[in-house]
């Protein structure tokens, strides 16, 4: 199928009232885990007024710049390294929009989509769009996932603790899962393209689409999973720089996004040890990966209470909760959901 057939017209959700009733759903979950949270906790919440300080906000927001222009420059480079570009402003709007889509679906599966449609409305094809967004995935699910279970052994608060107690041997079963998922994809992507082809198929079959919908949608399954593949070698083969680039900016972006809950406690007047307040968000972002919920809404907020709650008083750890999300989530998801609707309306006129 040539890529020019691939409808870059449509948005990866074309329901404004579907993405109203999942951002519905990320924000009813988000107030059910923290009730649940304080509930639990006891006593009431107090408020400090540090969190508004000009020291908080100046440092807060300081890393929070980091972390986003960190977050838009590892697929930036990725991009420049398959041979792609896309103008640094567009970029920019990338990381709003994917935050925005990748905390109202499930297990974050939207940011992807959202990706590769923004990317192929930009120019990038579908081939080299999902490999650009894969790469950068599975670069900060290494560092992740190696952290993780270092974080597990090494860290004495979270030896032996009941949350974290049942999940340490399938850390490493889930790591072999992911990096066996990649092999396929990279050195034996023709292994797919039959099941899907027969996929569809029986879609076929049984009414579900027609004779002419079939066979172009097996061609582009077959051109577009090959080019996938090739992208992933590109990569790995690309200008040294631009790889280098891409690696160097993960792993800024993970830095800045594991140092938010040091930072605010330490603007709070906490004496907090880096390393162990990093390890724990450490855990705590690797479970994220596999909640069902939207932005893992409820589920994230459950468990850095029960994480840090040996180590921030009952009172104040609601209040750290909330900034600590709205640093890393909250912020991005309402400046993506205008941007989203801007974006859409933009690439429908030019359509």
């Amino acid at each position: 199928m040539p890529r020019s057939a691939i409808p870059t017209d449509l948005p990866p959700d074309r329901s404004a009232r579907r993405m109203l009733l999942l951002g519905g759903l990320f924000v009813g979950l988000t107030a059910l885990g923290l009730w649940a949270v304080q509930d639990a906790l006891g006593g009431t919440i107090r408020f400090d007024a540090r969190i508004f300080s000009a020291r908080m906000i100046a440092s807060v927001g300081a890393l929070m710049a980091l972390y986003l222009l960190a977050d838009g420059l590892r697929l930036y480079f990725t991009l420049r390294a398959l041979g792609e570009t896309i103008a640094p402003g567009a970029m920019l709007r990338l990381v709003f929009i994917n935050i925005f889509f990748s905390n109202i679906t499930p297990l974050a599966t939207g940011g992807g989509f959202a990706q590769v449609w923004y990317l192929r409305a930009h120019g990038v094809g579908v081939g080299r769009a999902m490999a650009a967004t894969t790469i950068r995935t599975v670069l900060a699910v290494i560092v992740i996932f190696t952290l993780a279970p270092l974080a597990l052994l090494s860290l004495p608060e979270l030896a032996g603790h009941p949350i974290l107690g049942r999940i340490s041997e399938a850390v490493a079963l889930l790591i072999l899962a992911y990096l066996a998922g990649f092999a396929v994809v990279l050195f034996r992507a023709g292994w797919l393209i039959a099941p899907i082809a027969r996929l569809i198929g029986l879609g076929a079959r049984i009414g579900l689409i027609g004779p002419e919908r079939r066979d172009r949608w097996q061609e582009q399954v077959s051109a577009e999973l090959r080019d996938f593949s090739l992208s992933f070698r590109t990569y790995l083969g690309g200008p040294r720089r631009q790889v280098a680039a891409s690696m160097l900016f993960t792993l800024v972006f993970l830095v800045s996004l594991f140092s938010f809950p040091a930072l605010i406690l330490t603007n709070l007047g906490h004496d907090v040890g880096y390393i162990d307040t990093t390890g724990k968000l450490v855990v705590v972002t690797f479970i994220m990966y596999f909640a069902p919920t939207p932005g893992s809404a409820g589920i994230s907020e459950g468990v850095f209470a029960g994480l840090f709650a040996g180590q921030v008083p009952s009172g104040q750890l609601l209040l750290v909760i909330v900034a600590w999300r709205f640093a890393t989530i909250y912020f991005g998801m309402l400046i993506g959901l205008i941007l989203t609707q801007i974006e859409i309306a933009r690439i429908g006129r030019r359509g």
